[in-house]
């Protein structure tokens, strides 16, 4: 890394030469805050109108102009929501002259600082600042943040939306796009993912406390990582220099979830001071539990009788969830001298889910047992037509999630020389010890006088009714043990080391500032995932429903008889000896779900970058190497009698066979930003760049699983990364005191996109013959297109009272379909829509501030996706379409206390996915949450 550094260097270096300096010029420097002295007004705008160069007050307000001649100068300040300011200061022949800059008077400065609209002002005006197409969240300068976690904040953004998992935002779409097409990152350093099959990263585990703003980046420049097709989503923590003045804030709320009738508390802490001019530090912690229910019902193997469809199994799922929050950072901040800025910034984060499943499950496919009748709405089972199975299940599950991250860097400015420096690490982990997973008791109805109705009259929550024999059926003696699944150990961990240095050297030219810029960046990744899981299947003596009875909280069916939370765990533990495990099921468990992976990337860059007041250019190239070894294991049951490696098996066996994989390839990247201001508050943006995803790294780990119908499933090393060439086109209006009209293009063509394929013609892998195999494949190629829409003002201008009004909306569509062959028949395309595609989105916020009083309702909306691809069109599973409103409240009592209340979810927006089957949308999951309410207090002072 040391050696290509050097070389950009050195190109740097050569230029300089070429090009002429001011034999006698100064620097002129300083900070940007608001009137009252008390926040730094990040990218505010400066000008030195005389020689028409511009510059952006950086996160700690300060701003730098190198190599100005001797002389009187004038420098205009503009900032979002504020008038502009202008200053005259003197350059001396050589030195640095400070000018230090305020804008806004100590009375009427706070609506830039404070509340809704101060939030709009910092975003607008790091949205017009930016480089390339961005998007950004703030907090004000009392900690406040719109939302409870991060990946609900982010939902108001401009193209933006969130996938929820039981109720609330975890993974964040950009432009409808699947969430594993973004980067993200704490503080410059990458965040890896806690989960073992992903990339993408639960935003739900940060807490919105801890979060002095989020920069979501959906245009490349060189000097960014060229891993993301949808955005890069840069989050940052608090630091002691974005105020001026020190901050202390407490938050006590409690939550109640309408479902679970049950209230629980939150709390958090944050502060920022300064110790002295040149030292600070920055904080804080917060505390949140949640308990909370979910009713669902998830359905399987539709079918047809007569032209009318049933599904084939039915599960009734009654959840119940404690869930647990805890994070904390800190940020130390010191200035050793007037040319560098040292930094070391750490995020502590912690998530846990205590989850309880008690559910019933319909087996209709026993014995090709057919409906004794059909009907377009329903469908009726008889035992004597043969056999019904009837599960009844306990899960319990806890869960744990840490997020941790620690980067050290620094700014050095001498003259015209900028050089930025930092190492990191980071890492991701979720882990389960002991978690029962799940408790399943059995019976099997056979011409035993049961029949059960089943009523699909409403398509989403589907109704049954048991005649007949309903005193065996509800018998819980009746339903005998039948498996047991404990999780001794589910260990994922996935932990990068980077280190990073860019150089760059400005020159001072007529009309602007020409950049010569070069670095490079080195990351060390590696993610593993181990599982021990134990399956018991048998129990020396008399275990049965009955001996571990209990309720159930689900509002859609009755569907009791069901084992109580803890009962089927505390049994197993008090009995574990008479439990007998099933040696063959565990070891194919513990051992086809293994893998580690490491994903070294070398990364360097070159670019020029052009600012002047009406254009800036910034064009380069990045190259990124990248280096794999994969470790996994090939997993085969072979069943008594049959032959391994030429010999014959006496008893059912499993094989398990270490495998590792290497690989490397290089990308070379290049991109180009315009950015045209042809008059004041008009932009127009041009943004073109190639980037890459990479596969999912439990992808890329050929674990191979083989049962004894011959059906394997495998891992693909060879899997290609994605491949993206990227348009973005946008003009923005910023009219008014704090207001501004967006609208752009976007255009992306994607090569070796990623999808699941399940091949139905038998072949051999690694030496192992197969009739049916599912693995991961490269698709051929994608097109997506899309509009963007933005509008957000704030209508002081209205007469009172209406002039506290604000409004933001924006919409997006976007059109992603790709192109993939069935069976690996290339003769043979199919068209689809991406993965996670919402075709339209749209956000809406209504506020109103004004005095003590601050009021929003935010609604928002996504399009249905695919979520899955099945054999046919018809097996494909999608995601319906959702809508939910949040409504919130804030009084000032007294300066710096507020009362606040916001209720969730007000529509009760269910979670619905299905498959387009027989004529109409046939259910695979439906889940309901209903509405929280939230309120509590705020103090800052």
């Amino acid at each position: 890394m040391i050696s290509l550094i050097s070389g950009a260097s050195r190109a740097a270096i050569a230029l300089a030469l070429l090009l002429p300096v001011s034999a006698l010029a100064g620097t002129i420097a300083g900070t940007v805050s608001d009137g009252t002295g008390t926040r730094a007004l990040q990218s505010a705008q400066l000008r030195i109108v005389e020689l028409n160069r511009i510059a952006e007050a950086g996160r700690d307000g300060s701003y730098r102009f190198p190599d100005v001649p001797a002389g009187t100068y004038t420098i205009e300040t503009r900032y979002v929501g504020a008038d502009l300011v202008t200053t005259t200061v003197t350059v001396p022949q050589t030195g640095t002259v400070t000018t230090n800059i305020q804008i806004g008077s100590d009375i009427d400065a706070s609506i830039i600082v404070v509340g809704q609209i101060a939030n709009q002002a910092s975003t607008l005006s790091r949205q017009r600042a930016a480089d390339g197409v961005e998007s950004v969240l703030t907090r004000d300068a009392i900690g406040q943040f719109p939302d409870q976690n991060v990946a609900e904040s982010l939902r108001r953004l401009p193209g933006l939306n969130i996938l929820n998992d039981q109720g609330e935002g975890r993974f964040v779409s950009v432009r409808g796009l699947d969430p594993e097409l973004n980067a993200a990152s704490i503080n410059g350093t990458r965040v890896p993912a806690p989960e073992s099959d992903v990339r993408s990263v639960a935003l739900d585990v940060i807490p919105a406390e801890l979060i002095e703003s989020i920069e979501v980046k959906k245009s490349l420049t060189p000097d960014m990582d060229g891993d993301t097709i949808g955005a890069s989503i840069e989050i940052n923590t608090v630091s002691a220099f974005d105020r001026k003045k020190d901050l202390y804030s407490i938050k006590l709320e409690g939550s109640y979830n309408e479902y679970s009738e049950k209230l629980t508390p939150k709390g958090s802490f944050d502060f920022s001071t300064r110790l002295s001019d040149n030292f600070g530090i920055a904080g804080g912690a917060s505390y949140y539990k949640r308990k909370f229910e979910s009713d669902n019902i998830e359905a399987a193997d539709w079918d047809e009788d007569d032209g009318n469809a049933f599904a084939r199994e039915l599960q009734y799922r009654d959840y119940d969830v404690a869930r647990e929050r805890i994070g904390g950072s800190l940020s130390l901040d010191w200035q050793p001298s007037d040319t560098t800025k040292l930094y070391a910034r750490g995020l502590y984060s912690q998530f846990t889910d205590q989850e309880y499943r008690g559910d019933v499950i319909f087996i209709l496919d026993e014995d090709d047992i057919d409906p004794a009748a059909t009907t377009p709405t329903g469908a009726s089972f008889s035992d004597e037509d043969g056999r019904i199975e009837v599960r009844r299940r306990m899960k319990d599950r806890y869960e744990k999630q840490r997020i941790k991250s620690l980067t050290l860097g620094g700014t050095t400015e001498t003259g015209p020389w900028k050089m930025t420096y930092s190492g990191s690490w980071s890492e991701a982990s979720e882990r389960e010890n002991g978690s029962i997973d799940p408790t399943r008791f059995r019976a099997r109805f056979e011409e035993d006088g049961v029949d059960i109705d089943f009523d699909y009259t409403n398509l989403r929550k589907p109704a049954y009714t048991v005649s007949g024999n309903t005193a065996d059926f509800l018998d819980p003696e009746n339903y005998g043990f039948n498996e047991l699944e404990r999780t001794t150990l589910s260990n994922s961990r996935d932990r990068e080391y980077t280190v990073k240095g860019d150089i760059s050297r400005a020159f001072a030219m007529d009309g602007g500032t020409f950049t010569m810029q070069a670095g490079a960046k080195a990351r060390w990744r590696e993610k593993s995932y181990d599982l021990q899981a134990d399956v018991y299947d048998d129990y020396d003596g008399d275990y049965s429903l009955n001996d571990v009875l209990g309720g159930q909280t689900y509002r859609i069916a009755d569907i009791l008889p069901l084992p109580s939370h803890t009962g089927p765990t505390d049994f197993f533990y008090r009995n574990q000896d008479n439990f007998e495990l099933n040696a063959i099921d565990t070891m194919i468990n513990s051992n086809t779900s293994d893998y580690s992976v490491k994903e070294d990337i070398i990364a360097a860059y070159l670019l020029g970058r052009w600012d002047s007041e009406t254009v800036r250019v910034i064009g380069g190239v990045r190259m990124e190497k990248t280096r794999n070894v994969i470790n996994a294991k090939l997993t085969q049951f072979v069943e008594e009698g049959q032959e391994y490696l030429g010999e014959e098996l006496d008893e059912d066996s499993v094989f398990v066979t270490p495998t590792r994989t290497r690989r490397n390839y290089t990308d070379w990247l290049p991109s180009l930003t315009v950015r045209y201001e042809p008059v004041r508050n008009l932009v127009f943006r041009l943004g073109g760049s190639k980037s890459i995803v990479r596969p999912k790294l439990s992808n890329l780990a050929p674990r191979l699983e083989i049962n004894e119908d011959l059906e394997a499933s495998v891992g693909n090393p060879d899997l290609k990364p994605y491949s993206a060439w990227n348009l973005d086109a946008s003009a923005e209006w910023y009219f008014g005191t704090n207001a501004a009209l967006t609208g752009g293009v976007f255009w992306k063509s994607i090569k070796d996109f990623v999808v699941t394929q399940r091949t139905t013609t038998p072949g051999t892998i690694y030496g192992i013959d197969y009739e049916e195999l599912t693995s991961f494949i490269n698709g051929d190629t994608a097109k997506i297109k899309g509009l963007e829409l933005s509008y957000s003002e704030v209508f002081s201008f209205l007469p009172a009272p209406f002039d506290g009004l604000l409004l933001n909306l924006n919409y997006t569509y976007t059109d992603a379909k790709g192109t993939v062959f069935i069976d690996g028949d290339a003769t043979d395309p199919r068209r689809i829509p991406l993965m996670a595609s919402s075709k339209n989105t749209f956000n809406v916020v209504l506020g109103y501030e004004k005095g003590p009083l601050s009021l929003r309702a935010a609604g928002t909306y996504r399009d249905k996706y695919l979520d899955e691809l099945g054999d046919e069109a018809d097996q494909d599973r999608y995601v319906s379409n959702h809508f939910q409103l949040d409504l919130s409240a804030k009084y000032r009592i007294v300066p710096g206390v507020r009362l606040f209340a916001e209720w969730i979810n007000v529509t009760d927006a269910p979670y619905f996915a299905y498959q387009n089957f027989a004529g109409a949308r046939r259910l695979l999951q439906y889940e309901q949450y209903n509405w929280t309410a939230k309120f509590g207090i705020t103090a800052s002072f």
